[in-house]
């Protein structure tokens, strides 16, 4: 579940360099190495949440080590067991471990093969097509009943601009890329405008479900769960949730199989519990460094360091120095509120960075005193040692006011207004 920052669409529209195509080919050019810290849950978590909601979801047990892994498959008493590895990136299935075990999730019928399944899992490094190269470590395994699926569809709930609130979007062909499913066959995507103030009506429910393929007792049960899925939806303030498959079983059950849930990091506040589940183990430490101080970053494999405010600003910035052959580092929000402890703790964390070659400060004084970013700076190159090269372009609120500031530091180029 890695997420790349992209922009508002006010943001692209106020940068016209960053907009449509030139800006899809930029995002793709770059290799992003840490995710967008936005609250990260694993898998067992969100289930537990849907749980919680009434949702239908396979039984399951967490487990952290391999006795409690052998236990937790003795107590399911299933026909067939999942071991699922849990961490926070996708092509579970198909990743190594460095104990040498290939695959993530693993199917069995003996519970005595998922002790010795998590043996090889837990405590070792996972690597995957989303994780760095030497992987990430194992620390908790998911011990589930499999079921069988005889059917999978798609269903989600997600914040829609055209529709100024919730829609429902869902689909008969399950189990696979949506994307995919709207490129090839649109006609089988179907939406459904969720009224704030009504919510999920019943006519809807049994609609959807009625378009996801579900016939007689199984459509008003799939009706059921999508009601569910909105109270859920509504109660943790998310902006997605997404179930891909929505799955139909043998025996006549409507289960959510695998879901991914995406939140409103602005509802924090009013949701501790869920934001408290935040697993931070694998994050980048840097990234967890600014986000202490309010700093928005993100790490790239560039060597030119860049330091600006804005998010819009800060893209563009990255856009022309990799027009121009260079390789951005990072990016770096710094935003409009900044304060002088806030740009000396940015500028610790570019020049603790060994590829950093060099930095380009670039900053628009509309929204943040020059002054103030002047005086971080400065203090921050006699105190770090600066031993990089430092472009500094600033412009305008006290921008002028700034150059004496630059006398005590060396290795600084300022660029003229």
């Amino acid at each position: 579940q890695v997420s790349v920052y992209i922009p508002s669409d006010h943001t692209v529209m106020r940068h016209r360099s960053l907009r449509s195509k030139h800006l899809a080919v930029w995002l793709i050019r770059c290799t992003w190495l840490s995710p967008r810290r936005w609250l990260n849950l694993q898998e067992y978590q969100s289930k537990k949440l849907m749980q919680e909601s009434g949702v239908a979801v396979q039984r399951f047990y967490v487990a952290n080590t391999a006795s409690e892994a052998l236990e937790a498959a003795k107590r399911l008493n299933a026909k067939e067991i999942v071991l699922k590895a849990q961490i926070l990136a996708g092509g579970r299935g198909k990743g190594v471990f460095d104990s040498g075990l290939k695959g993530g999730v693993h199917l069995t019928k003996d519970p005595a093969v998922v002790g010795e399944l998590a043996n090889k899992m837990l405590g070792f490094n996972l690597t995957t097509k989303q994780t760095p190269k030497e992987g990430v470590k194992v620390k908790t395994v998911m011990v589930a009943e499999a079921l069988d699926i005889t059917r999978e569809t798609y269903f989600a709930i997600l914040m829609d601009r055209s529709f100024n609130g919730p829609v429902m979007v869902g689909s008969p062909q399950g189990g696979m890329d949506i994307e995919e499913v709207a490129a090839n066959t649109p006609e089988l995507i179907f939406k459904e405008a969720i009224d704030i103030f009504e919510g999920v009506r019943d006519d809807q429910a049994l609609r959807m479900a009625a378009n996801l393929g579900f016939k007689g007792a199984l459509q008003r049960q799939a009706a059921d769960q999508i009601k569910r899925l909105y109270d859920l939806f509504l109660k943790v303030d998310a902006t997605q949730v997404e179930v891909n498959p929505l799955g139909e079983t043998p025996e006549g059950q409507v289960v959510c199989f695998d879901a991914k849930i995406n939140f409103d990091d602005n509802a924090e506040f009013r949701q501790k519990n869920v934001f408290a589940m935040d697993d931070m183990t694998e994050a980048d430490p840097t990234e967890m460094a600014a986000a202490k101080w309010d700093l928005k970053y993100i790490g790239l494999d560039g060597n030119i360091a860049c330091f600006v405010n804005g998010a819009g600003l800060a893209m563009a910035t990255c856009d022309i120095i990799d027009l121009h052959g260079g390789k951005p580092a990072n990016f770096l929000d710094l935003g409009g509120g900044v304060k002088e402890k806030q740009v000396y703790e940015a500028f610790k964390l570019l020049t603790a960075d060994p590829k950093v070659e060099a930095i380009l400060v670039n900053i628009f004084g509309g929204i943040v005193n020059c002054a103030i970013i002047a005086n971080g700076i400065t203090k921050a190159c006699r105190e770090l040692e600066l031993k990089v090269p430092l472009v500094v372009r600033l412009e305008g609120k006290t921008a002028l006011d700034t150059h004496p500031h630059w006398n005590t530091c060396t290795k600084v180029f300022v660029l003229p207004l």
